[in-house]
């Protein structure tokens, strides 16, 4: 089959696109045919390595872990799927065997492989995962609107709907508007939860685009202060909840922008991974921090029922062939996109 995969690690010219072999289901698993693959921060450092992310090599690995397609193949013991069904792809796989697993706490699983960096991932024609992790699609819901999903709204309904329990009277904000988990915490809050939202990002063009998608306020950040302005719109009492995916380069005034007593969620760093944190604002304001990575199973079957319904829509920048998909981690290194990018068959 076709894939894009790496040899070694290092900008976007270590990718290839060439022949791999063809992944068979296993017991209790499913074949699919990928359609369309969304690309995630993750690629790019499994690409470049650091980050805890080195590798050693061989074997190649194949890149990418959101994805959706149709079910050519089960494997023996498979009931609930078959041949011809759409689906997408929870690309987190976890034991369900430990003790985490069977308490229904699968997010914490220490056993946990993820599609694209520890095993071979959606950057080809076929994937091979557990029936557990595909998720019946609506004829609605197009390919590339479902993998544009799960990494990005996972961490965001597991923070916001279970973490730090966003309620509809309160105000949650949400950094760096413009990416995956930005327009899915927007829409979660908004449309799922009946949240005020205020947003920030870098340009009006975006400021725009947040607004259209249900911000009640936004923030450009390279024209204002972001606690101020916070401060202002508030009436100095500061926001419930903080969605931050971003990490160094915003967490100080997104931190102080909390009310007594509100909660913060992180599930990404892509500005850097250290930064200092006021213990003094953390205890004497009864400030909680939650620290997410993607979800449960629960989660992803809770967000592809809303996906189904048309509750949530995936934003969709741009389209790359699979082929193109040196071009395509370029183009999300220059960050001026609004949502995701996609990767589909040649």
């Amino acid at each position: 089959m076709k894939a894009v995969y790496i040899e070694a690690q290092g900008g976007p010219e270590v990718l290839t696109y060439g022949d791999r072999p063809e992944p068979e289901a296993q017991a209790g698993g499913v074949k699919v045919r990928v359609k369309a693959t969304a690309l995630n921060r993750l690629d790019l450092y499994t690409r470049a390595g650091g980050r805890g992310l080195d590798r050693e090599f061989p074997p190649p690995l194949i890149l990418g872990g959101d994805c959706a397609g149709e079910i050519v193949a089960i494997g023996d013991g498979v009931t609930t799927l078959k041949a011809g069904d759409r689906v997408v792809v929870n690309p987190r796989i976890s034991c369900m065997q430990c003790a985490a697993c069977l308490a229904g706490q699968d997010d914490l699983c220490r056993n946990e492989n993820f599609l694209g960096s520890a095993i071979d991932g959606s950057y080809a024609e076929f994937v091979a995962v557990p029936a557990v992790n595909a998720h019946l699609l609506a004829d609605s819901v197009s390919f590339e609107q479902a993998a544009a999903a799960p990494t990005t709204y996972l961490p965001v309904w597991n923070m916001l709907v279970r973490k730090l329990q966003l309620k509809s009277w309160q105000t949650v904000l949400v950094l760096s508007a413009s990416a995956g988990v930005g327009v899915a915490a927007i829409q979660v809050a908004k449309d799922i939860i009946g949240a005020k939202v205020i947003a920030t990002t870098s340009s009006p063009e975006k400021a725009a685009r947040a607004t259209k998608l249900g911000a009640d306020v936004v923030i450009n950040y390279n024209e204002e202060d972001i606690r101020e302005r916070v401060r202002a719109i508030t009436g100095r009492a500061g926001v419930d909840c903080v969605v931050d995916h971003v990490g160094a380069d915003f967490f100080g005034p997104a931190f102080a922008s909390l009310r007594n007593g509100g909660r913060y969620g992180i599930c990404g760093a892509t500005t850097g991974l250290r930064t200092e944190l006021h213990l003094g604002q953390l205890f004497s304001q009864r400030k909680e921090i939650y620290g997410v990575f993607m979800g449960t199973k629960e989660d992803m079957r809770e967000i592809v029922e809303m996906l189904n319904r048309g509750a949530v829509k995936p934003v969709v920048d741009r389209t790359f062939l699979l082929s193109e998909a040196a071009a395509a981690h370029t183009y999300m290194d220059e960050t001026s996109f609004f949502g995701k990018l996609i990767l589909t068959q040649d």
